[in-house]
């Protein structure tokens, strides 16, 4: 009995140890799968010109969900408000497009060229040719000239919103105006075949005028018959 039990039990160790040599060849089996599927990731990622770094796998790799918005990205480049820009160009460009700016401007230029004429040397700061005043001068018209463009181009844009808007009401001004003359139209006709209020009064007048016939000339009419 004791020699029995103790084959037994040397039985039920080995299918133990052949459970688990299995599992580990498994385990190392899978691994290697797992080691081919990253390498052959990597080199298709190489051919495609992507750079993928060691050890990476298709399941490992964040996936891009298109129903989020993407992260803003971020610029070295100062951020603005464009909608804020361009109302600043606007008016900038209105105020350079009224005689206001060009009284002023007249003004300053007229006391620099006397107070750099007049007044004494050391407190003159743009002795003549005025080379001071035409730098200013010329800076001025190269900011002024992109803020006329940028405002001509707001305007421009807003026309072609007004002008699409006008072709649309347009396009249903005319549809509603030839639905109400097709239906004018087809109002005529019918009316053409309803009796008017003359043309009954004319068919009572010829009946009246009939029964009156018959009653002066009730036997003469009697005895053409016979």
């Amino acid at each position: 009995m004791g020699t029995e039990r103790g084959r037994g039990e040397q039985s039920r160790e080995r299918r133990r140890e052949q459970i688990r040599e299995r599992r580990e060849q498994a385990r190392l089996h899978s691994a290697r799968e797992h080691g081919q599927a990253a390498e052959a990731a990597e080199r298709s990622g190489e051919r495609a010109g992507k750079s993928a770094p060691t050890g990476a796998s298709a399941l490992t790799r964040p996936r891009v969900r298109l129903d989020l918005p993407r992260a803003p990205r971020r610029s070295l480049l100062p951020e603005y408000d464009p909608e804020a820009f361009g109302r600043l160009s606007e008016r900038v460009a209105r105020f350079l497009g009224t005689g206001r700016f060009i009284v002023w401007m007249t003004l300053v230029i007229i006391l620099w060229v006397l107070w750099n004429v007049f007044a004494p040397d050391n407190l003159r700061f743009d002795k003549y040719p005025f080379i001071f005043l035409t730098l200013m001068l010329s800076l001025q018209a190269s900011y002024a000239a992109p803020l006329i463009l940028l405002a001509q181009n707001r305007q421009d844009d807003r026309d072609r919103v007004t002008h699409e808007q006008d072709r649309k009401q347009n396009e249903r001004s005319i549809a509603d105006t030839e639905y109400l003359t097709r239906e004018i139209a087809a109002l005529r006709m019918g009316l053409g075949e309803v009796a008017t209020r003359d043309w009954i009064r004319s068919e009572f007048q010829d009946l009246i005028k009939e029964m009156d016939e018959r009653r002066l000339f009730p036997a003469e009419r009697d005895e053409g018959d016979r």
